[in-house]
């Protein structure tokens, strides 16, 4: 029996059986369309949990059904014995699975509480609560104390009031409660982020590989990631983690960071059992001058061994490169450019510096021995039109060019989409930033989310362009950036080729797919039906090469052996937790939340 059960939904409950052609949405992350990597926030929060003797699993359910066409979700959920079940609704677009999960829970389990989280359930809790399948939404973006809350009162079954625990979202008879949102943590280093110690544990505890794994060839592709930050002090208009974001959605005022030990120990782990590179997620240098010298002199003291990925949101000078290169053999960078054009650029507010600046930083980057930049462009920003999004390509050039044609540096394209994201002030004001939306509470998102292409689940469309404008965009700068790549070897023939077919096909789907769409309800789920096949091979990698985001490192599988060393060495300090807790050495029903954690808190 668990005390808590996380399950990870795909976007699409049942994408298996029906024809989505989503197109170039995932093509830049780890992941598939079906979006099978969960949020970090899972296994801090299993991690935190089981430290005070409670035991909680993580299943990732998007992953076992990419992983087996035959795995029976039902049947799966059927058997779990659990006290309580999460699913996660950080993403958006998990709108439609995660609801479909909770019903599914319900079915087999209609006695056992069913919560969500994430910041999609903070922003969506008045909807979520609604459905008569969840009990709980616990908002904000650090829940994991509250969540122990919950859990010990739920225990006891004091279950007739939860007033007290805050950021909670409940209801009960009939009626819906929006507890105060007093709980923002003005530090975040008793959470691991993530937690692969638990991750870990739990495949040794629990006797399941498959069920805990991030995402489909993570084995053999273990990318890892640590956050640094919640908060920002940036304010780009369409990223839902933005700093007017966060205070709309979590009441989080200002930045927090984790400290450079916590981080130092978490690299330390993580090379044990693997030489992937290690991304640093969030911009570093938003913890001043002082945070990051005592982060890279800390990595400069390590037996370091694996790459380090920074992502910059802003200019860089050449001094901070010489710093990087001096403390660790090797790191990249990461620039989400979104556009070439300047003022547009710094309108939306990711990297407003010239494109001289840009240029200059890139040059400082290579001088000082960075392994690989990767440089993002992105169509769908406001005030972008058509020209505008080709003319990325053509500063791709450019900047090729004015460094010295170094192969190094990597571009790609991809739209923003599938929707603006909730809580960004784009989405908050849209017609200001120059968007209009089509889908404005949940259920248009999870209606969004089971449209057969992509260009319909489109949540909107720009000042400049239109949904057909802004996918000929994406398709015709990805074209163009394709023969960009092949013309200075950036790209060999049979990547070049592969995307120039499937690009090809891609536009041809979209066509076929708007003349089947004024066809009689049953005549087009059958013509849908013949090309489900054919649209499943070009849903990957359909704008760029399937490797292209990789890096080229020796020993990259997980190291097995090591694995199990750490896995053996966490199961032993599990067993005697355990037999603290039986012994009454751990209290789980202790004070959760110190005044002093609640210090940056307004009602």
């Amino acid at each position: 029996m668990y005390d808590l059960v996380l399950l990870h939904s795909p976007t699409v409950y049942d994408f298996r059986k029906e024809m989505l052609f989503t197109g170039p949405i995932s093509d830049v992350v780890p992941s598939s369309p079906v979006f099978e990597m969960y949020p970090i926030g899972l296994t801090s929060i299993g991690d935190y949990l089981e430290r005070f003797g409670l035991k909680v699993k993580i299943i990732n359910i998007a992953n076992r059904m990419l992983l087996n066409p035959n795995f029976d979700v039902e049947k799966k959920i059927r058997k779990i014995k659990t006290k309580a079940f999460g699913i996660d609704l950080h993403w958006l677009p998990h709108a439609h699975g995660s609801v479909e999960l909770a019903k599914i829970i319900k079915k087999y389990h209609p006695a056992t509480p069913v919560m969500f989280g994430g910041l999609s359930s903070t922003y969506f809790h008045k909807e979520l609560i609604e459905y008569p399948f969840i009990d709980f939404v616990m908002r904000e973006d650090t829940t994991e104390k509250l969540i122990l809350m919950l859990l010990n009162k739920l225990e006891k079954k004091e279950t007739d009031s939860f007033f007290d625990i805050p950021n909670l979202t409940w209801k009960k008879s009939n009626f819906y409660h929006y507890n105060e949102m007093t709980y923002v943590p003005d530090s975040l280093d008793e959470f691991n982020l993530p937690g692969y110690r638990y991750i870990i544990r739990s495949v040794f505890k629990y006797f399941n590989l498959l069920d805990p794994l991030p995402y489909k060839g993570w084995l053999q592709y273990p990318n890892t990631a640590i956050l640094t930050s919640k908060g920002c002090t940036y304010n780009c208009l369409i990223c839902g983690g933005s700093k007017d974001a966060y205070d709309l959605n979590c009441n989080r005022k200002k930045l927090v960071m984790r400290s450079p030990k916590k981080m130092l120990e978490d690299i330390a782990l993580i090379q044990r059992f693997t030489r992937a590179p290690i991304f640093l997620l969030n911009d570093l240098r938003q913890g001043g001058k002082e945070y990051v010298d005592e982060f890279l002199t800390g990595l400069e003291q390590m037996d370091l061994k694996n790459e380090i990925v920074f992502e910059l949101f802003n200019y860089v000078d050449e001094e901070f490169f010489k710093r990087l290169n001096k403390a660790m053999p090797k790191y990249s960078i990461e620039l989400t450019l979104e556009l070439a054009d300047e003022d547009i650029r710094k309108y939306n507010g990711k990297l407003p510096c010239t494109n001289v600046k840009v240029i200059e930083m890139l040059q400082y980057a290579l001088k000082h021995n960075c392994a690989k930049i990767d440089i993002f462009f992105m169509t769908g920003i406001p005030n972008q039109d058509y020209d505008s999004a080709i003319r990325n390509v053509d500063f791709c050039e450019t900047v090729h060019k004015e460094c010295g044609e170094d192969l190094r540096i990597s571009y790609f394209v991809a739209p923003l989409s599938p929707f603006l994201d909730p809580g960004s002030p784009a989405f908050e004001h849209p017609e200001k930033y120059g968007y209009k939306k089509f889908y404005h509470k949940l259920e248009d998102f999870r209606a969004a989310m089971k449209q057969p292409s992509w260009k319909n689940m489109l949540s909107y469309e720009t000042n400049k362009m239109t949904r057909e404008d802004i996918v000929r965009a994406t398709y015709d700068s990805a074209l163009k950036l394709n023969e960009f790549k092949y013309k200075h070897n950036i790209v060999p023939k049979d990547v070049h080729d592969e995307v120039a077919v499937k690009i090809e096909k891609s536009v041809e789907f979209l066509k076929r797919l708007d003349e089947l769409a004024l066809l009689p309800d049953d005549e087009q789920k059958t013509e849908m039906a013949k090309i489900k096949e054919e649209v499943d091979k070009i849903n990957r990698h359909s704008i760029c090469g399937k490797n292209e985001l990789k890096w080229e490192v020796k020993k990259l599988f997980a190291d097995f052996p090591s694995l199990t060393t750490i896995g053996m060495e966490l199961l032993v300090k599990d067993i005697i937790k355990g037999i603290k807790c039986r012994i009454g050495k751990i209290d789980r029903n202790i004070a959760v939340i110190p005044n002093s954690q609640s210090n940056n808190m307004e009602k």
